[in-house]
């Protein structure tokens, strides 16, 4: 038997030069895909409340 699946959809971003190693820097190399889908749903949740607060359509 095998992993069961992550339900994650693979999408490449770039990064400013550097930035990939500043956040391995923090949270080490074999966390930083993890890291960085912490900090976007975070930022989506942050944008969506906003959004509803403010009324406005989605």
């Amino acid at each position: 038997m095998g992993r069961p699946p992550l339900k994650v959809k693979s999408t490449v971003i770039r990064l400013p030069e550097g930035l990939g190693e500043r956040i391995d820097k923090l949270v080490g190399k074999q966390r930083r895909a993890a890291f960085i889908r912490d900090v976007v749903e975070r930022e989506v949740e942050r944008l969506e409340k906003l959004q509803g607060q403010a009324g406005l359509p989605k």
